[in-house]
């Protein structure tokens, strides 16, 4: 087993180290705030991710322990990953962490008497590892790559909300190097998944890989989205297109038994109110201005990105349809983060529909049963907040379904239970159309509108 430094504690960094941990690894994760650093060392989990409890439970602090000092962490380690946030700020991405934790990390091996393999994990653009950490470390250490420490890139394919389990159960470990032993070092460090395909590269293609994954995924739900608008306009329910598409035996092929094969791929093949997030807005968005510097056009990606810039808008202009005048309605928003399973809201739809709202002097409650800190961090006391799914829909004009959390499936049971009956805008589509009696989702014709600035009440039951 190896001794592992983790730079960074955030979604990536503890969990790969938490996981490393919980595989027999020895890991320091560090970290430059001292909170982070004592939560972690008191078994507290500083973010939210289904199981990481446990893991902190189970190896904190005999194999996981956290720390603010970087130079001690690589001095006592065989491996270092750096883990530290890569934002986009428009342009590019802002690699400021990434070059503070090289610069320590190269200072820090200035000391170090045995053999040490820097490893990135964070994104970054192809190119990052060899053009930009590599000659810092050399030059902070006084020290050559290749010959006096090893340099790699292996990207992470982590899911927030499963990414403990995504790192577990790894459907693939891409390990870029800059020599053999770079590579050698990585395949040691992931011989604890000796079942899982492993594909050795260079730094810039494992950078590259990872891009190209996210893209991936982000065009396939901006395409589902336009085809699910362009479905609504002629009186298609996009959810019954995509259900035959997905009979592609392509997309689900038959099992040795004769069983359709689902794969979670067609989860992107489903019209929504858009994708948000910390990887696939940021990851498209820099891809495409890295393309741009190449002189390579991107236009294919920047489409991704302005479909599902408007997407969320979708979720007004429904609402709009039931009644005109927003001013004093009330509007519960269910869901704040972006996706189920963690409390991330970075790039979240709801935060725009949310403040669209509010400009529209709409009553606004929110509720969401991870994520309600951050919407109460960003728009205090703008907007109400409901303790309970169904305090939310008690006294609401209108519902709309942002996030896709499993709780939201009860809304027709809480609504069958009122007297007064909400509009229930589904931008997700986790609800069965019929279930309720005023029903309106992304990619699904607008049947039974009110009149203008009726209420839903007011509606003939379907």
């Amino acid at each position: 087993m190896m001794r592992l430094a983790v730079i960074g504690t955030g979604y990536v960094g503890l969990v790969s180290g938490a996981c490393f941990a919980e595989k027999g690894h020895t890991v320091v994760c560090v970290d430059v705030d001292p909170a982070k650093v004592a939560m972690v060392n008191c078994c507290k989990p500083p973010i939210y991710e289904d199981g990481l409890q446990e893991l902190l439970d189970r190896n904190v602090p005999a194999r996981l322990s956290a720390t603010t000092d970087l130079r001690e962490a690589i001095l006592t380690s065989d491996v270092s990953l750096i883990a530290v946030g890569t934002p986009f700020d428009g342009e590019e991405i802002d690699l400021s962490y990434i070059v503070g934790a090289s610069q320590q990390i190269g200072r820090a091996l200035a000391a170090h008497e045995g053999w040490h393999t820097v490893i990135v994990k964070s994104t970054v653009v192809p190119g990052t590892t060899e053009d930009v950490v590599l000659p810092i470390l050399e030059r902070e250490s006084g020290r050559r790559a290749g010959h006096d420490f090893g340099v790699g890139m292996n990207p992470e394919f982590l899911k927030e909300g499963e990414a403990i389990a995504d790192f577990m159960s790894p459907d693939r470990i891409v390990i870029g190097g800059i020599d053999e032993r770079s590579i050698r070092v990585q395949r040691e460090l992931y011989q604890v998944f000796p079942e899982v395909a492993m594909l050795e590269t260079t730094p810039r293609t494992a950078e590259m890989i990872k891009y190209t994954a996210n893209s991936l995924l982000a065009t396939l739900i901006s395409f589902s989205n336009e085809i699910g608008n362009l479905s609504a306009a002629i009186g298609v329910d996009v959810a019954e297109a995509m259900r035959g598409v997905h009979l592609d035996k392509r997309l689900t092929p038959f099992s040795g038994n004769g069983d359709r094969v689902k794969p979670g791929l067609l989860t992107y093949l489903a019209a929504g109110c858009g994708f948000g997030g910390s990887c696939f807005p940021k990851d498209v968005k820099a891809l495409v201005a890295h393309g741009r510097r190449a002189g390579a056009s991107m236009d294919l990606l920047q489409s991704v990105i302005e479909v599902n810039r408007r997407q969320p808008g979708k979720m007004i202009d429904l609402l709009r349809r039931t009644r005109s005048d927003l001013n004093g309605a009330r509007i519960s928003v269910l869901g704040v983060a972006f996706k189920p399973g963690t409390d991330d809201v970075r790039e979240s739809p709801s935060l725009s529909v949310i403040q669209s709202l509010i400009d529209m002097g709409a009553l606004v409650t929110v509720y969401d049963p991870v994520a309600q800190h951050e919407a109460e961090r960003l728009f205090g006391s703008s907007i109400a907040y409901a303790a309970t799914l169904a305090e939310a829909v008690s006294n609401a004009d209108a519902i709309l379904v942002m996030t896709a959390w499993p709780e939201f499936r009860q809304l027709p049971l809480l609504i069958e239970r009122q007297v007064r009956t909400p509009f229930v805008i589904d931008g997700r589509r986790i609800l069965d159309k019929f279930s309720v009696p005023a029903y309106a989702g992304i990619g699904l014709p607008f049947a039974g509108a009110p009149t203008a600035d009726t209420y839903p009440e007011d509606l003939p039951p379907r």
